[in-house]
């Protein structure tokens, strides 16, 4: 209630019956008032109070917040501005609302010239570099869509900058329009994605297409080809690279492939294909008509080309290549199938005596199918041990009694029946198998030898892939350790391929045998061509010269000079010598006068199985003929 009235109020309350007012009682009606309105003022006073102090602190809240949010900015700024992906945002005007430092330099952009509210268009006309077209990877759509459902799109934008970068760029349009940016270099992600393909699809020694390139090749060249077109895939190998390598090193031995890569390609020319299927193979692509002279004729030159000495420093190597050639179609249509047919006839390129090329043939083909079959059959012999081992005896020719046996391995196929060494050993070779038939060929001699009386040795052979694809020491000790076999009483042959494939390699390993007291003998003397420099490489037991030197000895005299220097030489180098093949009275005679050690041969005893040992051991001294006199040795 107003004052005015409140005290027109009271005046009346105090006026008297004759019409004046009672001064006293309005002054107690003004004093009744104002103590009554005593208790509500003190109220406004304290609530005042109450309001300045909550104003106060309010206002410290305020100040703190601000300067929290001027914390706050100024760290979103150094966020901002730190990160390594540019950011742009822009409005639904499509006009610039924030950006990052690293957005001005992905694009070279000036602070002026990402100003809040500069326009898309001004930006890509400063853009120094251009838009890519269908820059946005495929295999998107779906999450694309997904995108679109939750009301924004996804868009991918490539741009290509003038000094080479390439800058990827994620938009996100939101559902009003505006969208948010974020922007990267992928300059270096692109390119060792290229690399990484480059190098899926070439070989990094030599920079040709590898075997998954040249296959893809293959493919398109057989889907394109014409009715009248034909197509020749030649596949080469060199032969007997693995020597240069353990001979060389693996470092010369890269060098002198590229050098190798480089002269096939002068050769094949830029008009066919040449890819580098392996470590030592390559194969060569040629569309056209005309086969297979055009491909016989670049073969020779190929062949010439790589007859050329190759030089390593100082060092000559000489090299020469093996080919094999399938044609389509003639010999097939599939790409599968002209790959496996030149691979059939370079390994029958290869089997006739290498430094040649051979052109698939069906009969080819048979042979193959028989090899295939004969593989799968002597796996499964490994498995169930269909060997056994036949003992040839050692003759000595000074006591005149059987000194000791050779073991020889023979293969009882259930179906084929007897299986030449001839036939199965080269292929265990081949496809690994020898290294577990060596082994058990190992095991097995020696628990037979140590049946026998302990002055009879055992002599087994060893692959030179024993040397290089088992531990042969480990191998050679548990079989002796098996059997309670003295090391002194094994001899292991070995042929000169071993040194001369795994030098470095095989080296160590005989020299840890002969340690053992094991003795080491090098099997066909005088077949290979470096003999003589293998002999002085390693201090060996025993040389066995090859049945090939004993034809001839009783009949020819240069043979049996010959024969004479080898025997004369293994005396001089404190090697006995062993002659392998005799099978005459007439041999034995001669080879005894000569002072040859041991004989071996049919003219001794055939091999025979276990069980006929020691009948052979009982057999009676062999007697010598009479000595053709010189005179009538015969040329």
């Amino acid at each position: 209630m107003k004052a005015e009235s409140l005290f027109w109020q009271q005046c009346t309350q105090a006026v008297t019956d004759d019409g004046s007012i009672d001064a006293e009682h309005l002054m107690e009606l003004v004093i009744a008032t104002y103590r009554s309105h005593e208790s509500d003022y003190e109220e406004i006073e304290r609530s005042a109070e109450a309001l300045l102090a909550e104003n106060r602190e309010l206002k410290n809240a305020f100040g703190l917040t601000t300067q929290a949010l001027a914390e706050q900015r100024k760290l979103f700024e150094i966020v901002l501005n730190n990160l390594p992906l540019g950011l742009s945002v822009f409005d639904a005007d499509q006009r610039l609302t924030l950006s990052n430092l690293r957005f001005c330099q992905l694009f070279g952009f000036s602070g002026d010239d990402v100003a809040p509210g500069a326009t898309i268009a001004d930006l890509k006309r400063k853009t120094r570099g251009s838009e890519q077209a269908d820059a946005r990877p495929r295999g998107r759509k779906e999450g694309q869509q997904a995108a679109s459902k939750a009301g924004r799109r996804i868009r991918r934008r490539e741009w290509l900058m003038d000094d080479g970068r390439i800058i990827q760029s994620v938009v996100t349009i939101l559902a009003d329009g505006s969208n948010i940016a974020i922007h990267a270099d992928v300059t270096e992600d692109r390119r060792a994605a290229e690399r990484i393909t480059y190098l899926a699809h070439h070989d990094p020694l030599t920079g040709l297409p590898n075997r998954i390139r040249f296959r893809e090749q293959l493919d398109a060249a057989l889907a394109e080809r014409g009715q009248d077109e034909q197509i020749a895939l030649v596949h080469l190998n060199l032969d007997r690279f693995k020597s240069i390598n353990n001979t060389l090193g693996v470092s010369a031995g890269d060098k002198i492939l590229q050098q190798v890569a480089e002269r096939i390609r002068a050769s094949a020319g830029s008009e066919n294909i040449l890819a580098r299927l392996g470590s030592d193979e390559f194969a060569i692509l040629q569309t056209g008509r005309q086969q297979p002279w055009n491909i016989t004729a670049l073969a020779d030159q190929i062949r010439r080309e790589l007859s050329e000495p190759f030089f390593r420093g100082d060092k000559q190597v000489e090299l020469s290549v093996s080919m094999g050639i399938s044609i389509a179609p003639e010999d097939a249509v599939e790409t599968d199938k002209l790959l496996r047919n030149a691979a059939v006839a370079l390994s029958h390129a290869k089997a006739d005596g290498r430094r040649r090329e051979r052109f698939f043939t069906g009969e080819m083909d048979e042979k193959m199918q028989a090899r295939h079959a004969l593989e799968a059959d002597l796996r499964a012999a490994v498995q169930n041990e269909e060997f056994e081992l036949h003992y040839q005896p050692l003759y000595d020719l000074t006591q005149h009694r059987v000194c000791g046996f050779e073991a020889l391995i023979r293969w009882n196929h259930p179906v084929r029946g007897r299986v030449s060494p001839m036939e199965f050993i080269p292929l265990a070779e081949e496809v690994g198998l020898v290294v577990d038939i060596g082994r058990w060929v190992l095991r097995r001699a020696c628990n037979d030898a140590a049946q026998w009386p302990e002055d009879i040795k055992i002599a087994v052979n060893v692959s030179a892939i024993q040397f290089t694809s088992s531990d042969l020491p480990q191998d050679v000790g548990e079989a002796l350790a098996a059997a309670g076999l003295s090391p002194s009483r094994l001899e292991l042959e070995i042929t000169e391929s071993v040194l001369m494939e795994n030098l470095d390699e095989a080296l160590p390993i005989l020299h840890a045998l002969k340690e053992r007291g094991i003795r080491i003998s090098m099997d066909d003397f005088g077949t290979g061509y470096s003999s003589l420099s293998y002999l002085s490489s390693f201090p060996f037991d025993k040389i066995k010269i090859d049945k090939s030197f004993v034809n001839d000895i009783v009949d020819h005299k240069e043979a049996h000079a010959i024969m004479r220097a080898i025997i004369l030489l293994g005396d001089a180098l404190g090697m006995r010598v062993t002659v392998e093949g005799v099978e005459s009275a007439e041999q034995m005679t001669l080879l005894e006068r000569e002072a040859c050690d041991e004989i071996q041969g049919y003219y001794i005893s055939p091999p025979k199985p276990f069980g006929e040992v020691a009948q052979m051991l009982c057999m009676p001294p062999k007697k010598s003929d009479s000595v053709t006199p010189l005179a009538k040795i015969r040329r």
